[in-house]
């Protein structure tokens, strides 16, 4: 009995501890290098902690379920690669991407990110010229 009375405090605090931890905690920076395929460029440095913080965005503003729906996530909570629904390789373009739906090149992992980057600092740029929102190749990819 008395052994229960020390456990199960314990776990309580343990649990408690985890959960304020995983609720809290996020990467400040994000190397988006996707293992699976070689880059031909430099990988980029994505600032997580500032578009979080400072630029004030939400989560589903950049993380999405399969139907391509916003998710609302607490900070630290897993989150799926996005290599794992735009699972083909790098990017697609060109030659290779005529006759393609825009559905079909978000298939491949870079189109993915490029859409859905540059897509946000465009829009962002049209609102507020003055917003230093990259969308060339050299200013990611530094």
């Amino acid at each position: 009995m008395s052994v229960i009375r020390i456990i199960f405090p314990a776990l309580i605090l343990f649990s408690l501890a985890t959960l304020l931890y995983a609720g809290t905690n996020f990467q400040k920076i994000i190397l988006m290098n996707e293992p699976s395929y070689k880059h031909k460029k430099k990988i980029v440095q994505f600032t997580h902690k500032n578009h979080v913080s400072t630029y004030q965005l939400k989560c589903g503003e950049c993380h999405h379920d399969k139907t391509g729906q916003p998710v609302v996530l607490k900070h630290g909570t897993n989150v799926d690669r996005c290599i794992t629904c735009h699972s083909k390789p790098g990017e697609i373009k060109g030659k290779k991407a005529k006759g393609l739906s825009s559905a079909e090149k978000r298939e491949y992992h870079a189109n993915a990110l490029h859409d859905k980057c540059r897509g946000c600092h465009k829009a962002l740029k049209k609102i507020d010229k003055t917003r230093k929102a990259p969308t060339s190749c050299s200013k990611c990819h530094q």
